[in-house]
């Protein structure tokens, strides 16, 4: 078997696996904090930025490079010719001359305002800030998997209701037809189960397509080919409804000091804090290192390396640069670092008033929720007891068909608000929690 077959091979069976796995909350979101497109983009970013920040390092240290020059040069009306060669001038009777020259310089910045340094702090905040950037895309996606996985358990539960609404239709309908063929119901009693029947089943196949587009969401966001059939663990979440709700302010104090993305606005002020410094820097003088090894030869002056020997010089120097005029840019250069510190500001207030509100939407959608599901309960044990009571007396002939359908609609209506307020306060709290600090947990 070629390698090409064992990853084929190896390919198919991680495929059937991941199409007969059950995925929990947890593997979703492991899962997608390591194939998300968004984070891996967020990573390469973060990868960039380290290699900005080795570039403004090395800007600290000497360059050093190497030159060479190789010259033919023909003068054919000239009976012999003079060159520069190093320090001499030397007569050459023959018309064609090579030459070559050779030299090493290096260079070391002594002084240039302190830009570089601040070069390497903005770049090491940079950094910093890139991985804050993937840390919140990681938040993000955790947060858009746990919703769609909730709403996906609520459409599912949602769907087995259907299924008993629609068995008992249709336990309805066959009592129905028993009656209408003993003569105790009428025809129009009998359509009338039917369209009931009907009904449930088109609310199923309703559902069921909700299921299917939640999983196709989910699927997305975990970056699954569009052919894996994914399932998912269904947690028991009843106990965890009625949970106390942290308060906003706690929440809020633990998230302001904690998301990422407040500390990445953070960190910009920062950088455009050095920024002004940078832009300073260029309105002083710039001092540098300069070294140079060089030599030279030319054909028709004797023995190459003897030349090369004699041709040899040394030298070395320091380079000042004062900057006289340079048409204002150092000054706007500062001027706009300024204002952008002025926006990074602007950006870090409103992060944190988006972050307040989400956390207060949070918080006020788990309490609705809660206080809703306690309601729901009530109510559908009352349109449960009334359905039943209804049904018996249906049966007896003291109801009518239309009493018995409308109490089977509360009854069904009041199992779907109980549903409902459940899942939306089992998320929403989630969430809540989850912005103070704790992981996702259902």
């Amino acid at each position: 078997m070629t390698s090409r077959h064992i990853l084929a091979a190896i390919a198919l069976t991680f495929a059937l696996c991941a199409q007969a796995q059950s995925w929990t909350l947890q593997q979703c979101i492991d899962w997608a904090r390591e194939h998300s497109i968004t984070v891996a983009k967020n990573r390469v970013t973060a990868e960039q930025a380290k290699i900005d920040l080795k570039d403004a390092r090395a800007n600290r240290l000497p360059t050093v490079s190497f030159t060479t020059r190789q010259e033919y040069s023909n003068r054919p009306f000239q009976s012999n010719s003079s060159r520069i060669v190093g320090d001499d001038v030397v007569t050459i009777d023959n018309k064609n001359v090579y030459s070559g020259s050779y030299g090493i310089n290096a260079s070391m910045p002594l002084y240039d305002g302190g830009k570089t340094g601040n070069t390497i702090k903005r770049q090491e905040l940079n950094t910093q800030i890139a991985q804050l950037r993937v840390d919140a895309a990681q938040l993000t996606i955790e947060e858009d998997i746990a919703t769609i996985y909730v709403q996906l358990l609520y459409a599912q539960e949602t769907v087995v209701q259907d299924q008993l609404q629609v068995a008992l239709s249709e336990q309805q309908l066959e009592r129905g037809k028993a009656v209408f063929q003993a003569g105790m119901l009428n025809r129009a009693d009998v359509s009338q189960l039917e369209s009931q029947l009907a009904n449930d089943r088109y609310q199923l196949v309703a559902d069921q397509m909700a299921v299917a587009d939640y999983k196709l969401r989910l699927k997305q966001l975990l970056e699954l080919d569009g052919d894996t059939t994914i399932t998912i663990a269904d947690p028991m979440l009843t106990a965890d409804v009625l949970a106390p709700l942290p308060l906003k302010s706690e929440v809020y104090a633990a998230a302001v000091t904690q998301r990422p993305e407040v500390r990445a606005q953070q960190l910009a002020i920062d950088c455009n804090d050095i920024d002004v410094k940078i832009a300073r820097a260029s309105k002083l003088p710039q001092i540098t290192l300069n070294a140079g090894l060089s030599s030279s030869n030319s054909s028709g002056n004797g023995n190459m390396f003897t030349q090369l020997k004699n041709q040899w010089n040394n030298s070395v120097g320091v380079t000042l640069n004062v900057p006289i005029w340079d048409h204002g840019r150092a000054n706007n250069a500062m001027a706009r670092a300024r204002l952008d510190r002025e926006t990074a500001l602007l950006n870090l207030s409103e992060t944190q008033k988006n972050l307040w509100r989400t956390i207060e939407n949070y918080w006020q959608n788990a309490t609705s929720a809660q206080q809703r599901y306690i309601a729901a309960q009530q109510k559908v044990e009352a349109a449960r007891t009334s359905f039943e009571l209804t049904s018996e007396q249906f049966r007896l002939g003291l109801k009518n068909i239309l009493e018995l359908t409308t109490d089977k609609t509360l009854y069904s209506a009041s199992v779907q608000q109980m549903l409902q307020a459940k899942y939306m306060a089992i998320l929403n709290a989630a969430l809540l929690r989850y912005y103070g600090g704790q992981s996702i947990a259902l």
